[in-house]
């Protein structure tokens, strides 16, 4: 006897078995944010300055904070980040990597009916590109950004917002972490 296949697909906010959902991924902390010096010249970093590893949560919140018209930048997330946890920098790789969770959350909630999401749409990366790893890749990006009045332009594969820099939200400066120094160093030994 052959078992029935079934036609229709599997909602995209179902987990597969045993794997965490978006949302529980952007609310696990897993042990951030840590701030501790940098160990070797990266990125434009030298040694011996300050990086701050944000929380996934973290990111998520600067990323709702763009009201419907204005963009922001993962370099933009960095700098707010950063200048809170009073911090040289903040980690370009997690920070990128929190704001795709972020998307993935908002697209998962979406999709569970509720309309109060991170607008994650309005997050580019670096130059003003869209980024196409975000739900609904390009063309659900480019029609949102579009329906908020933004125009999109096309340079290689590569999708733009035009003009983004007259329309990035500037963040109010965060307040600064309430890590004490000592606190601090653990944290970066942690880290370790």
């Amino acid at each position: 006897m052959k078992a029935k296949m079934r036609t229709d697909s599997p909602s995209p906010a179902k987990p597969l078995r045993g794997k965490k959902t978006w949302r529980e991924k952007l609310h696990d902390a897993k042990g951030l944010p840590k701030v501790g010096p940098v160990c070797r010249n990266m990125a434009g970093v030298k040694i011996g300055e300050t990086m701050v590893i944000p929380a996934r949560i973290e990111v998520d919140a600067l990323m709702r904070r763009v009201p419907r018209g204005k963009l922001t930048t993962i370099d933009a997330l960095r700098t707010s980040l950063a200048t809170k946890h009073r911090a040289s920098v903040a980690c370009p790789i997690t920070t990128g990597i929190f704001a795709w969770i972020a998307a993935h959350a908002a697209d998962e909630a979406s999709a569970a009916g509720e309309t109060e999401i991170t607008p994650y749409w309005r997050t580019l990366k670096t130059k003003g590109e869209i980024n196409p790893k975000y739900p609904g890749g390009l063309p659900a990006l480019t029609a949102r950004l579009e329906a908020e009045g933004h125009v999109i332009f096309q340079k290689g594969k590569r999708m733009y917002v035009r003009d983004f820099e007259r329309v990035l939200t500037r963040f109010a400066p965060a307040k600064a972490s309430r890590m004490s120094p000592a606190r601090r160093k653990k944290s970066s030994r942690d880290a370790d």
